[in-house]
């Protein structure tokens, strides 16, 4: 997926504020339900939460800027998968991000719905 920098992403030192990577990430995951007309949980008492992310800043964006986010399928268990998740700039990667999601229903974790099982191990990597 690729995002536009605009102003409004940047902090006082005129670079990406660091939070809005993970959000950029989010975007992009919630991307890939929407263009294969899916939604990120079967009903409103269910769907994928985020227990563990572990992030690292590697380089900056600007105003201005494209970058990408590339998300790759790590591991899937019963209840859980793990992604990685990155984001480019030109070829430069300026951040990475490993993400545990955990599906729940009616905020407990239960074994992932078969159809995004087959979901995400179709998509591997995008």
């Amino acid at each position: 997926m690729n995002i536009r920098i605009y102003y409004e992403d940047t902090d006082a030192g005129g670079i990406v504020y660091h939070t809005n990577y993970i959000k950029y990430c989010e975007r992009a995951r919630s991307e890939l339900f929407f263009a294969n007309d899916m939604m990120p949980g079967e009903s409103s008492d269910s769907g994928f939460v985020v227990r563990d992310i572990k992030a690292s800043f590697l380089a900056t964006a600007a105003l201005g800027d494209m970058v990408t986010v590339a998300t790759n399928l790590l591991s899937m268990r019963a209840s859980s998968i793990v992604l990685n998740q990155a984001i480019y700039r030109d070829d430069i990667k300026i951040f990475n991000m490993e993400i545990l999601l955990v599906y729940v229903k009616r905020g407990k974790a239960v074994r992932i719905p078969t159809v995004y099982r087959n979901f995400f191990d179709a998509i591997g990597s995008v």
